[in-house]
């Protein structure tokens, strides 16, 4: 176990120490005085709305041992409580860098050979996280990124909880260039993961082959570039066949030829069954989801194993135990039959057009997809609204129910389709969408509910699932 000291902490920011003594171990850090343990670190960060070095008093009055603050004029202030209670207190130019030097510093800690996943794309970062992270956890001891905090806040609080970890799998985020560059300077990944290239964040980046340039600023913090690819992915694959700098690069796939295949899929309306083919083995495998991108999601963990070192057995029981985080496919069934879907943390074209795959498993029961809007698509974002419509069509959805300004886009695209204007509906009010489904919804029913996150479709889920107890 490698833990920070106050000293590490002054160093690292060339910061102040206010009061306290350096030889103090720092070994929880968090950000939210609400959730403080006794003896935790606490680190003020400034954002856009609130500025979290105001709260450092209250932090220690939670039991923050040590906090970490910018800003903050000491000058006029009775330090002698805190004295008295042996508190750390730190002063540095800027909290968020401390953060993620901290991070790098830790992780150093830990050597270049200390297995790092990194996972990202740009859909299924976090199932596929949650995926790899069952299969390592087979063998390994495994420290993995909590819920979708990939950002450059999230990152470095998920490195800073290294123990006595075997592996760590972290998910990283991003939606303008430089980003990863900077989360894997912080990481340095041994295994790099891209899930796949899309349309999230388009309206940032300008086009998918931007996209990939910026997710490949992943292999900028790898001594020996190491990545595991999705082949069926077009501008993946492009990418594979045209590389020509010794990259390590491994494959997984269903259509294209790859190292780790998914060959005889069956898709269920609880689970996914298939043969996983690796090299001349085949593992008959069973996902606890179902859906194709979950295959997706369990090749790539299945290739992610065999670099490992895990076997055949192990691989098949990891991905066989996983469970999803909150939010993404997260399925409830309510006590008066009906089904609900909350796949509401996020949007993009690829996502709805899985999550609409997965709605439409779903045989004899009506179908109903409620759906709005898709952020940061930029100048795309009517194609690519309408085109989720034709998927919704294309899978035979029985009730269409949007809300949102692009949503619009769906519905419009709906009438033109000549989808049956009895089952298509639009509300301006994420209330009125809950009253409708309150007031119509019967036994059997399916309710998908997919939008970006700041949509916050998850309020309506939770509360039509209040409202019919499971």
């Amino acid at each position: 176990m490698h833990n920070l000291t106050v000293e590490n902490i002054i160093e690292i920011s060339n910061g102040k120490l206010i009061v306290g003594n350096k030889k103090d171990e720092c070994q929880n850090f968090s950000k939210d005085t609400r959730s403080l343990i006794k003896g935790d670190t606490y680190i003020g960060i400034k954002g856009e709305n609130f500025d979290g070095n105001s709260l450092w008093e209250n932090a220690l009055e939670n039991g923050a041992k040590t906090v970490i603050v910018q800003g903050v004029n000491f000058d006029d202030v009775n330090l002698e409580k805190w004295i008295k209670e042996e508190k750390n207190i730190i002063l540095v130019e800027d909290t968020r860098k401390t953060l993620q030097d901290m991070a790098m510093y830790k992780r150093n800690l830990y050597g270049k050979d200390f297995p790092l996943i990194a996972v990202t794309g740009s859909v299924g970062k976090t199932s596929t996280k949650d995926m790899i992270s069952s299969v390592l956890s087979q063998k390994f001891k495994t420290l993995k990124t909590e819920g979708n905090h990939n950002n450059d806040i999230g990152l470095p609080f998920t490195i800073l909880k290294l123990r006595d970890e075997e592996v760590a799998v972290i998910e990283m985020g991003m939606n303008h260039f430089g980003e990863i560059r900077l989360l894997t300077s912080i990481a340095k990944p041994t295994i790099s993961v891209i899930t796949n290239i899309g349309t999230s964040h388009i309206g940032n980046l300008g086009s998918r082959e931007n996209i990939l340039k910026a997710k490949l600023e992943i292999l900028e913090g790898m001594e020996e570039p190491k990545i595991v690819i999705n082949e069926d992915n077009d501008l993946l694959n492009k990418w594979h066949k045209e590389n020509i700098s010794g990259i390590d690069i491994h494959t997984y796939g269903i259509e294209e030829k790859a190292e780790v295949m998914a060959k005889n899929i069956e898709l269920k309306e609880d689970c996914s069954v298939f043969d996983c083919v690796i090299g001349n083995e085949s593992i008959s495998i069973k996902v606890p989801v179902s859906g194709i991108h979950f295959v997706y999601n369990a090749i790539c963990a299945a290739t992610v194993g065999k670099l490992m070192g895990l076997s055949s057995e192990e691989i098949k029981k990891g991905i066989e135990s996983f469970s999803l985080t909150k939010k993404r496919m997260d399925i409830t069934d309510l006590k008066n039959g009906v089904k609900v879907i909350n796949d509401s943390y996020n949007a993009s074209f690829e996502s709805m057009q899985a999550s609409l795959k997965s709605l439409s498993e779903y045989k004899n029961k009506r179908k109903i997809a409620v759906l709005g809007d898709m952020f940061e698509l930029g100048e795309y974002t009517e194609e690519l609204h309408r085109k989720v419509c034709r998927e919704v069509v294309k899978n035979n959805i029985d009730v269409l129910i949007c809300c949102g300004e692009s949503a619009k886009y769906i519905v419009d695209e709906a009438k033109t389709l000549g989808f049956d204007c009895n089952n298509l509906y639009y509300f301006k009010d994420k209330d009125d969408v809950l009253k409708f489904l309150v007031d119509n919804s019967k036994k059997d029913d399916v309710i998908l509910f997919k939008a970006s996150n700041g949509m916050k479709f998850f309020e309506i889920a939770n509360s039509f699932i209040g409202y019919n107890l499971v």
